[in-house]
């Protein structure tokens, strides 16, 4: 029984370190609920063992006076965590061990009109290519965490059927079966946008954040929720899609069928086709960001009117979920700042004229890798952002006894 005990114990202690990455002994304790003695006992035991290792101390980090205290971690080589981010026109892969450190990292461009067969083609010979640049053989690999584009929901069947009566195997389907046939480790698969803004809740100025809205202008324009220290997902798996909000009802026609979408103003392809249309030819980032610089009034009008149909729609959700954040990402956002600007104006008239509510409004931080390390988040269940947040309905594949000993 005593064996039993200090087992559970081990596990316990374990689980916190894969969970919140280096802690002290005291944070530790908070979470296990563990006396400091016992504690004390069974790290020491783990110390030896090599399961665990002095990652640091909190010197750099705490107040006051008093001998630092050492930060424990999971010994970095007992596991490795993946993160895929597929774009549109990009696959990002980031791979963490078991501290939490990012031990590798890369991306792979593609055409916009690749098949899935081709792009999780080019996401694997990305993931042999970054593991012989940074030496990682994967072989410790627990799990992938996989973020998809466009509105993708877990809860999606698994197949569908065209209208002319032929069977179609979804595209997040098939992605999640190519990577657990070639890994063979647990794999979790959602929106790649509401990934990035878990990312942002976690790891961004506002870490920790308990009510969060996110959006990022890409290709396409999803977004991310965080209300009452949750991420959501919704009665069906589809909340974020900003980018299907109707900001312009005779507008043009978007690819989801409704017209004047957020994402026929402000998604990429939309604003270089505003300004080609208005005779200031857009066709790449280098183009705009040229267009920006000298200040073209044709290219700053068409940019104001992205960042005021971006406000009204994060100003109306504000109104009603009264987030403490807004991020809005995107290299486009970076590129052009006065879509920031008049975003954030006209947020500010949306919403309620109560000074209380109006919510921190920033640029998102975490740059392309948002997704792949939401991803990794996710898989981490390192925040309580994530306390419902929904399982893979998908069967997992057996573990390895080692496996199973830091889960």
């Amino acid at each position: 029984m005593h064996t039993l005990i200090r087992q559970t114990h081990e596990d316990r202690i374990l689980r916190v370190l894969r969970e919140h990455g280096a802690l002290t002994r005291g944070e530790i304790a908070s979470r296990v609920g563990l006396s400091r003695t016992t504690l004390s006992e069974i790290t020491n035991v783990l110390l030896e063992r090599g399961a665990i290792t002095i990652a640091s101390t909190d010197g750099d980090v705490r107040a006051g006076r008093g001998r630092p205290a050492e930060r424990l971690a999971l010994d970095p080589g007992a596991g490795q965590f993946m993160g895929v981010d597929f774009g549109h026109r990009r696959v990002r892969v980031a791979v963490s061990d078991a501290a939490h450190d990012i031990i590798a990292s890369g991306a792979e461009f593609y055409d916009a009109d690749s098949s899935w067969p081709d792009r999780i083609a080019s996401c694997f010979r990305l993931i042999d290519r970054v593991g012989t640049e940074s030496g990682t053989h994967y072989g410790a690999l627990q799990g992938i965490g996989i973020g998809f584009p466009g509105p993708f929901s877990p809860r999606m069947p698994k197949s569908s059927v065209t209208p002319g009566g032929v069977p179609q195997r979804p595209a997040g389907d098939l992605v999640y079966s190519s990577f657990v046939d070639r890994f063979d480790v647990s794999v979790i698969i959602d929106n790649n946008t509401r990934f990035a803004g878990l990312a942002e809740a976690i790891w961004g100025s506002g870490a920790g954040a308990q009510d969060l809205l996110y959006v990022r202008l890409s290709d396409g324009i999803g977004g991310g929720l965080v209300v009452g220290g949750h991420l959501v997902t919704g009665a069906s798996g589809f909340a974020g899609e900003l980018g299907h909000v109707s900001v312009s009802p005779n507008g043009i026609q978007c690819r989801c069928g409704k017209r004047g979408c957020l994402e026929t103003i402000a998604s990429v392809p939309a604003i270089f086709g505003s300004c080609t249309a208005k005779g200031v030819p857009i066709s790449s980032f280098d183009d705009l960001r040229a267009a920006v610089a000298k200040g073209d009034p044709i290219v700053t009008g068409v940019l104001r009117d992205v960042g005021d149909a971006l406000g009204r729609v994060l100003g109306t959700v504000a109104v009603a979920i009264n987030p403490g954040e807004i991020v809005i990402g995107g290299e486009v956002v970076q590129i052009a700042e006065v879509i920031f600007e008049q975003a954030v104006a006209t947020i500010a008239y949306e919403l309620l004229p109560v000074p209380e509510a109006a919510p921190h409004i920033r640029l998102a931080q975490l740059g392309d890798d948002d997704g792949a390390l939401g991803a990794i988040a996710a898989l981490f269940h390192q925040s309580p952002l994530l306390a419902s947040y929904p399982e893979t309905t998908q069967p997992e594949p057996q573990h390895s006894p080692m496996q199973r000993s830091i889960s």
